[in-house]
């Protein structure tokens, strides 16, 4: 079971280095801006610096996937999301509350000691003082999702729950977790993830919670490649 995961992750990262060759290398979100040419909709994954793996072969670790419009009624684009996670350009602030990714490193950023902030998570929505008071950890996620590169491929579907997104992004984040199952390319022990409050970040070795318990069709590997080979 472990010798067929790590070998179905071989094919995986081989698959993303012909999607990086083919965008002319990875991006930093800090580089990034909505006047690229960005697809309409899409599946991103994020690395990070000092994730490497150490199983399935050399290079970065994928440390999070994720996609987007994936619900009937939405109509979010790849860059809109990106941006979301990204925060806000020239005050580096941002709304964690719109985005899970933000909202779970900044747990880890306050349990490391970078920042208090007790509001942090709490509602969907916030006052206008309260959000000022949360502008400093804002900041510090931003720098820390900025800084991690990532690529993406466009998979440019209609939104709902058969969409073709959806079924690529839920399987990488299975083929990739550790949550429950023998450990293959853990993360370092410098990770920031530890320090997350939720267990499914910290035992999956992702910044992801949903889709880490679940089992993978290998043959999303051979959809996956379709989809880079279009690009």
């Amino acid at each position: 079971m472990v010798e067929s995961r790590i070998a179905d992750l071989r094919t995986f990262y081989s698959i993303l280095d012909h999607l990086a060759g083919s965008l002319g290398g990875a991006k930093l979100l800090a580089e990034c801006t909505g006047r690229l040419s960005w697809p309409r909709r899409g599946v991103y994954f994020f690395f990070e610096a000092g994730e490497q793996r150490s199983d399935s072969g050399d290079g970065p670790r994928v440390v999070r996937v994720g996609t987007h419009a994936l619900t009937s009624t939405s109509r979010s684009k790849l860059w809109t999301r990106l941006s979301q996670h990204r925060g806000q350009t020239g005050s580096g602030g941002g709304n964690h509350r719109g985005s899970i990714f933000r909202l779970i490193v900044g747990t880890a950023l306050i349990s490391r000691g970078v920042q208090t902030c007790p509001s942090w998570g709490k509602g969907s929505s916030a006052a206008r003082d309260i959000r000022e008071l949360e502008v400093e950890l804002e900041r510090q996620v931003s720098a820390v999702i900025r800084a991690m590169p990532f690529i993406w491929v466009a998979v440019d579907d209609e939104p709902g729950s058969g969409s073709l997104r959806g079924y690529i992004e839920r399987n990488a984040i299975a083929l990739l977790s550790n949550f429950g199952r023998d450990r293959v390319d853990p993360p370092s022990s410098r990770w920031l993830g530890h320090q997350c409050d939720r267990p499914r970040v910290r035992e999956s070795g992702l910044w992801n919670s949903n889709h880490v318990d679940e089992s993978y069709d290998p043959a999303f590997l051979g959809e996956l490649e379709r989809l880079v080979a279009m690009q």
